[in-house]
């Protein structure tokens, strides 16, 4: 069980197994705006096969489910998988986390959770397992217009010509580059560049991005577009 290996389009799969669904509408809606494909399901059988079929890169597993808890569901998942998995648990459910914990789970959130922190979680586990994981060996190199940047290197070429990027640049540039033609929001791309405990000023972030594409195109034509309001986009074809 794995997820194919990403590309400059990959979108990463998540499975929420959950049966509250207003908590499945509401992060299928900020996992789907942060780019990544969701698929879901109501039971914890429901669940185990939707994994078995669908080979999500990262499964968030509610604790208190119809038919099979979620702690059996995570027994049954890490005798057969790697996939990382982020446990859902209620406030008062701390024996619910220990046991997860010692199941094999990632991480848990408790319930109710902020949506900026679990999609910045959610991030966190699906690139710490892509490391760490089978993915390690795929040599990932993500390409847009006249722009290579090879992950495992930590290298970025423009038309062919090495650009050394400060670790901040670089970090920023792949979040960008991930979501080729799609908008990447402001707290995005401060969740995963600065963390979602950063709580410093956000020009920050506008500081980098210039610096970015003073560095990568200084003729001035531009790859890294301003989404006014929102953040910014990365494209193909100089604006």
């Amino acid at each position: 069980m794995g997820s194919a290996a990403p590309g400059s389009d990959y979108r990463p799969r998540v499975l929420v197994v959950e049966d509250e669904t207003a908590i499945v509408e509401a992060v299928r809606y900020a996992l789907d705006l942060e780019g990544f494909q969701v698929a879901s399901a109501t039971n914890g059988r429901e669940g185990l096969e939707a994994a078995r079929r669908w080979s999500p890169a990262l499964v968030l597993l509610d604790v208190m489910l119809p038919g099979m808890s979620g702690l059996d569901v995570c027994r049954q998942l890490r005798r057969e998988s790697d996939v990382p998995i982020i446990m859902l648990t209620a406030k008062e459910g701390e024996a619910d986390k220990v046991a997860g914990l010692e199941l094999g789970a990632d991480d848990y959130m408790t319930k109710p959770f902020s949506m900026r922190e679990l999609v910045a979680r959610v991030r966190a586990q699906i690139r710490r397992s892509a490391k760490s994981g089978a993915l390690a060996d795929a040599n990932e190199i993500l390409r847009g217009g006249s722009i290579e940047l090879d992950v495992d290197a930590h290298e970025v070429r423009v038309e062919g010509h090495p650009v050394p990027l400060r670790p901040k640049e670089f970090d920023l540039l792949e979040s960008l580059m991930r979501r080729k033609g799609r908008l990447a929001t402001r707290d995005a791309l401060i969740d995963e560049v600065w963390g979602p405990e950063y709580f410093g000023a956000t020009k920050t972030l506008d500081v980098h991005i210039k610096r970015l594409r003073q560095k990568l195109d200084p003729s001035g034509t531009r790859q890294i577009l301003t989404v006014r309001g929102l953040g910014y986009k990365f494209v193909d074809e100089p604006a």
